[in-house]
């Protein structure tokens, strides 16, 4: 035995310790009835060399598969998986984990199916022979590593070599652990119950932490929804409330100024009477009495200018109607259904409202297009308008060393049958860094106690409820033009 190899030596060793095992469980059961004995599955390639030992491990297959049906159920269960081209391996890996309760052994020999089995039976470790015949331990443990599923399982190499290279060759490929053919039983069963169980604690922290993160994403989803419901709410209510004052402000000034306004024309015309009979009188009576020489000597004068301050009493009151319509055109409270209105007036009517800021410095601009009347809110469309032309206005006029500052608002009807409204200015455009944050609820550039953020937010949400939307193209230094679309 001494001019046998190291290798032929286990395998003989191995052989004879195998059969002292079964004389010595022959013995125990003969005179008993049989038990159910313990069960393994195992899936291997025919030896013909080894037929009646392939043979005996075949009979518990369908066996293991029954008993351990119910085991797998068990979040703490060790499912073993031993590739090894040599059954005798099989076997004997076998009888030390027979005893085991916990432990669910599968075996296959044949190595160019190992991956595919690896995937369906999902073990928890893996005991790999270094040297096979086909695929090498080695490349079969870095095809392992490679695939997601068999990525993390715990691999521990089998040799029956005890070589520092070989150890620090394995460990480099990926390989968690490195014992001897044959191991001891409790160093083996140790052994996988450890890697079994750090495996099933990553797997946990691993679920956890994507439960943590599926959780985080639903948080910060929920929370974003509550800043645009928030913010939707804030400035529902701000410009309810502005539509409402301006609504009634309209109100309460449109019945006085139609009085006045209304009254003009005959008041225009009774002065017109009376200076006639003033002409008539200077004409019959041409030289003038001393007694009222003192008081008609500005009639010359009065005669003159009264016929322009009717004009221009006239002309103030049109005005004023003039605003209160655009007034009452802006708020539209009473309109929460949908309406058809020319989206060309309410620009002109937000511009009207807006025109206290911008009359002495900005130019504006309107190219109006030749559109349809629009189904739509008008309401919450000028609220649009107003925020995003207030904006530009607030652009145009922080920038005090610009001379030139225009305004541009051009309205377009496409052939899709849709609407484009575009306003364009030509301030100081906005950075890249913050156009993807310019449409977030209470994000804003301007100073505290200024800007609230919500502006452009709301804008977003309308133009979205219009089945609509709105677009910015900005370069720093070469303006910024917001472009809405809505369906025309």
């Amino acid at each position: 035995m001494k001019f046998l190899t190291a290798e032929t030596r286990t395998k003989y060793l191995l052989i004879k310790k195998i059969c002292q095992v079964n004389i010595k469980k022959c013995s125990k059961i003969l005179p008993k009835q049989k038990s159910n004995p313990a069960t393994v599955t195992i899936s291997h390639s025919s030896m013909d060399s080894q037929k009646q030992q392939e043979n005996l491990l075949e009979q518990s297959i369908s066996e293991k598969s029954n008993n351990n049906s119910n085991n797998n159920s068990n979040k703490n269960i060790v499912t073993v998986l031993l590739i090894d081209d040599q059954p005798f391996i099989g076997e004997a890996i076998r009888r030390i984990l027979e005893t085991e309760t916990d432990i669910v052994f599968h075996y296959i020999s044949d190595s160019t199916q190992a991956i595919q089995n690896a995937i369906v039976l999902a073990p928890t470790v893996i005991l790999l022979d270094m040297v096979m015949p086909e695929v090498d331990g080695f490349m079969l443990l870095r095809w392992l590593r490679s695939h997601n599923v068999t990525s993390d399982i715990p691999i521990i190499m089998l040799s029956s070599k005890e070589e520092a290279k070989l150890k620090a060759k394995a460990f480099s490929a990926g390989a968690n652990d490195y014992i001897i053919k044959l191991p001891d039983k409790v160093e083996l069963i140790a052994r996988i119950r450890y890697h079994s169980g750090a495996y099933n604690n990553l797997k946990a922290l691993n679920q956890a932490a994507t439960t943590a993160q599926l959780q985080t994403q639903k948080i910060q989803q929920t929370l974003q929804e509550l800043q645009q419901t928030q913010a939707q709410l804030i400035q529902t209510e701000k410009m309810s409330s502005l539509g409402r004052m301006v609504a009634g402000i309209a109100h309460e000034v449109n019945n006085p100024i139609n009085f006045i306004h209304g009254n003009l024309a005959h008041l225009e015309h009774h002065v017109e009477y009376i200076l006639n009979v003033i002409q008539i009188y200077q004409k019959k009576f041409p030289h003038k009495i001393p007694t009222f020489e003192e008081q008609t000597e500005d009639i010359d004068f009065i005669v003159e200018d009264l016929p322009k301050i009717i004009y221009s009493m006239r002309i103030g009151s049109e005005r004023i109607c003039d605003l209160v319509k655009s007034l009452r055109n802006f708020s539209r409270l009473d309109e929460s259904e949908h309406k058809s209105v020319n989206i060309n007036d309410g620009i002109e009517s937000t511009l009207l409202i807006l025109s206290p800021r911008f009359k002495d410095e900005i130019e504006i601009i309107p190219e109006y297009g030749d559109l349809p009347l629009i189904e739509c809110y008008p309401a919450k469309l000028n609220q649009v308008f107003m925020n995003i032309i207030n904006n530009a206005i607030d652009a145009l006029l922080e920038n005090t060393e610009q001379t030139q500052k225009v305004i541009t608002i051009k309205t377009i009807h496409t052939d899709n049958q849709k609407v484009n409204i575009i306003i364009k200015d030509n301030g100081c455009g906005i950075n890249p860094e913050i156009q993807d944050k310019i449409f977030d609820p209470f994000f804003t550039t301007k100073p505290v106690n200024i800007g609230t953020g919500l502006g452009l937010a709301i804008c977003y949400q309308i133009i979205k409820a219009h089945q609509g939307k709105i677009e910015v193209k900005s370069e720093p230094g070469c303006g910024t033009e917001f472009t809405i679309e809505i369906p025309g």
